[in-house]
């Protein structure tokens, strides 16, 4: 059973260097997952591969992912670590457009989604650091190996979407956080309640709004597809680092909580 899960677009997902072995899309308490989950190989290691906006016309906008039935689905089939990629536009003159982050904060200015497992019992997760400090230095250390530019730590505001910022938005969010994206929330905090590690691996694809360029979608596919491949090197390079007993602190939050 694979132990380690990339949540991803069609773009992360490369057939050339992912061995596929077998496809499952299991029921769960939560309904089914955005898409087949794709079991196979990267780099020798066993993976499962979910598409989080689904795949041809059954698509999700970050608002409809079913995040629930997502990391439920990952965690029956055995998964300890969750690997998210994503795109996401930058909110401080320093992190530049095809940069790597690997987030250590979010803040969460979302409105309606799926929080919790837990709506019929008092559970407290504690969350201060929600991100693995153990992946995100395995993700680090190649991306140090690699010689990009990245950054160790970043602030993720994860706005509600499907809509970019406002201008007003984009300003004010830049005195909290240093990037924003639209699907951290809360599929960070689920990988929580159920003791998965979470790591995010986010690519600067613009300036959000607050510079005097409008970003569009156009312009974050076009970024994105140009920084793709370091995203599947520095995933074919820290998948092999990953051990199976690497990280203790991020189940022990969930036990500790009384959601295990």
């Amino acid at each position: 059973m694979p132990e380690i899960a990339i949540v991803g677009g069609t773009g992360i997902y490369n057939p050339d260097t992912f061995e596929l072995i077998r496809e499952v899309r299991p029921d769960t308490p939560y309904g089914k997952p955005s898409s087949k989950i794709l079991i196979g190989k990267i780099a020798g290691v066993e993976i499962a591969f979910l598409f989080r906006h689904g795949t041809g016309e059954e698509r999700y906008p970050p608002s409809s992912v079913p995040y629930r039935a997502n990391m439920w689905a990952l965690k029956e089939l055995g998964c300890k670590y969750i690997i998210s990629a994503c795109a996401v536009g930058s909110l401080q003159e320093d992190f530049v457009p095809g940069d790597l982050v690997i987030a250590d904060q979010f803040i969460d200015s979302t409105k309606k989604r799926d929080y919790t497992y837990f709506d019929d019992k008092i559970v407290h997760i504690s969350i201060p650091d929600p991100f693995c400090p153990y992946l995100n230095g395995i993700f680090a250390g190649a991306a140090e190996e690699m010689g990009i530019r990245y950054h160790r730590g970043g602030r993720y505001m994860c706005i509600e979407g499907p809509r970019f910022s406002t201008r007003a938005e984009s300003f004010m969010f830049r005195d909290y956080a240093d990037i924003i994206g639209m699907t951290v929330v809360p599929e960070c905090q689920l990988a929580r309640e159920l003791g998965m590690c979470y790591c995010s691996l986010a690519t600067v694809t613009d300036y959000d709004v607050w510079k005097d360029e409008p970003v569009d979608i156009e312009m974050v596919m076009k970024t994105m597809s140009e920084c793709l491949g370091k995203v599947l090197r520095i995933l074919e390079l820290g998948l092999p680092r990953i051990e199976s007993r690497g990280c203790s602190c991020c189940i022990e939050a969930a036990k500790g909580a009384g959601a295990l």
